[in-house]
């Protein structure tokens, strides 16, 4: 099943709390075991030396796999972070990030996800994470 994306962002909007929401993702693309949240660039993210904050690219990474488990589901089923790990391989700076988590196994009660970090424009990964979410519903 796919999540419609007026559906994804409609989840994204009414589940999470308001400081995830002040990052201002929106979601780009979703399709059975995946989605794709843009993550706008913000001078407000940046951390000394003008990057982006590895903090909000975490928070990014975990609010896409929550997308990518609804996608998944077919619709959002209440859920909670088990375990996340990130890796930062470079620099981001004044450009905005696309979030492509994917789903790689899907059980009843656990689901695991591999996050892919990268600029927009570029094909490099900037920064890499796993996710592993319980399925509470």
């Amino acid at each position: 099943m796919t999540l419609p994306i007026a559906e994804a962002e409609k989840i994204l909007a009414d589940n999470f709390a308001p400081w995830v929401l002040d990052l201002s993702l929106s979601v780009v693309e979703t399709g059975e075991r995946h989605a794709v949240l843009r993550l706008p660039w913000s001078d407000r993210l940046a951390r000394e030396g003008g990057a982006l904050s590895g903090q909000a690219l975490m928070a990014a990474a975990d609010t896409a796999t929550v997308i990518a488990v609804a996608s998944a589901l077919g619709g959002f089923a209440p859920m909670t972070t088990v375990q996340q790990s990130s890796t930062f391989q470079r620099a981001i700076a004044g450009t905005d990030v696309l979030i492509d988590a994917r789903i790689s196994k899907l059980g009843r009660r656990m689901a695991f996800a591999d996050i892919a970090m990268t600029a927009d424009g570029s094909g490099d990964v900037a920064a890499r994470a796993s996710t592993v979410y319980a399925l509470l519903g």
